[in-house]
């Protein structure tokens, strides 16, 4: 199971928490409309991120926690539009490409 939130015109502050636990992916002047956050199995994130990447012109980063071994949740920037299309794929399982064997 999947949790999936949405920020919508993310605050510098929060753009620059989700920078610090990237290990610093986004550059400061990066500043998306949207972020989408996914967590969940490291399975299933992995499948997120490939669904999203393959959906629209979005950028997506793993967000760390405490340990660097461990992928705590995707983040998932872009275009409101083009997020908010990701998650909804996402949260169909994409296309059929990463059905379930």
């Amino acid at each position: 199971m999947l949790d999936i939130k949405v920020i919508k015109a993310p605050a510098p502050g929060t753009m620059a928490i989700l920078r610090q636990r990237s290990g610093n992916r986004w550059s400061e002047d990066f500043l998306p409309a949207a972020v989408g956050l996914v967590q969940g199995k490291l399975i299933d994130m992995v499948v997120a991120s490939d669904i999203a990447e393959k959906t629209a012109g979005v950028e997506v980063t793993d967000i760390r926690g405490s340990c660097p071994q461990n992928m705590i949740l995707l983040a998932i920037a872009g275009d409101t539009a083009e997020v908010m299309e990701c998650l909804e794929r996402i949260k169909e399982g994409g296309d059929g490409a990463n059905a379930h064997l």
